[in-house]
């Protein structure tokens, strides 16, 4: 089902891409997309479920799904093999804040309700990561993710997900931190940063969440550097 569903999701893409369907169009119901892709109704809503939490269509209840925004033929790419040294990613976060301090901006005047939850769902996630440091870097990366799906611009999503889980640097900061009391101190301060973002966005707040953001990444580079420090 994963495959039927991954070509209706580049079908619909490429017809947004190539201009046949624009933002604010109405896609056709899910009987008529059953229809025209030859699969189940399963596999359209799934289909349609990845291209909402990509950023290109919004599904409004009883009104059907719209049209969001044009994705990008290229995304960009960066070459994080190259990022290895502290000071390849004390770089990366001076770039990333430069990036997603707008981003933050950005979602808290666009976000939709839908979108709001995303972000509500990745920082619970994330919050419930907290003896999993695999999936601590996960949900922390689909936090950051989701609030580039709210800022609505395809080019700040296309960026993000080129850099990918790779830039998450709470690994790097965790090793500061001498037992596992430290380490649960210094994960509930970066929650509470995260809850900070997420706030200000879900009262449109584009100053307070753009500062919020800023203070965050400001935070987690000078954890990192202090890591540096003492390495």
């Amino acid at each position: 089902m994963s495959n039927l569903s991954t070509a209706v999701v580049e079908t619909i893409r490429q017809q947004i891409i190539q201009g046949h369907l624009c933002p604010g169009d109405k896609l056709p119901a899910e009987s008529a997309l059953e229809n025209e892709f030859k699969v189940s109704r399963t596999v359209i809503r799934e289909a349609l479920s990845r291209l909402q939490t990509a950023g290109l269509v919004e599904k409004y209840r009883g009104k059907g799904t719209y049209v969001l925004t044009r994705p990008t033929d290229h995304s960009f790419s960066a070459p994080l093999q190259e990022n290895q040294s502290h000071q390849d990613r004390l770089d990366l976060l001076d770039f990333r804040i430069g990036i997603e301090v707008e981003t933050a901006g950005l979602a808290a005047q666009r976000r939709s309700t839908t979108q709001l939850a995303a972000i509500r769902t990745a920082l619970d996630a994330f919050e419930h990561a907290n003896h999993k440091p695999s999936a601590a870097v996960t949900t922390d990366f689909d936090f950051h993710r989701s609030i580039a799906v709210a800022a609505n611009n395809r080019l700040y999503l296309d960026l993000l997900q080129s850099l990918g889980p790779t830039m998450i640097s709470m690994p790097q900061t965790r090793l500061l931190q001498a037992d596992q009391e430290a380490q649960a101190t210094h994960f509930r301060r970066v929650v509470d940063e995260h809850q900070a973002i997420h706030d200000a966005i879900e009262r449109q707040d584009p100053q307070g969440s753009a500062a919020a953001m800023r203070t965050h990444l400001s935070q987690t580079r000078a954890r990192l550097a202090l890591v540096t420090t003492r390495g």
